[in-house]
């Protein structure tokens, strides 16, 4: 392998803000802030959204269309074409 190509794998703690939960990870992020987590030091990174908080893993993801292309057309049109 060449030297000083590879970025730095380190374990980083990610902080869900939604949820407020904490992921100990290894990753070649690069940040300023550092955190005690379970007794010793890693860099900090926060998250807006992760598997703890996103609506598709938890179960309450919402579809926004009720009603697809089809019914409409049939609701707007249906009673024009049927006699």
């Amino acid at each position: 392998m060449k030297p000083n190509i590879h970025p730095n794998y380190q374990k980083v703690v990610f902080h869900d803000t939604a949820a407020d939960t904490y992921f100990l990870v290894g990753s070649t992020i690069k940040t300023e802030r550092i955190i005690e987590y379970e007794g010793k030091k890693y860099p900090y990174v926060t998250i807006d959204i992760s598997s703890v908080s996103h609506p598709f893993y938890t179960g309450e993801q919402r579809v926004a269309k009720k009603d697809g292309r089809i019914s409409k057309f049939q609701n707007r049109f249906g009673s024009i074409g049927s006699k």
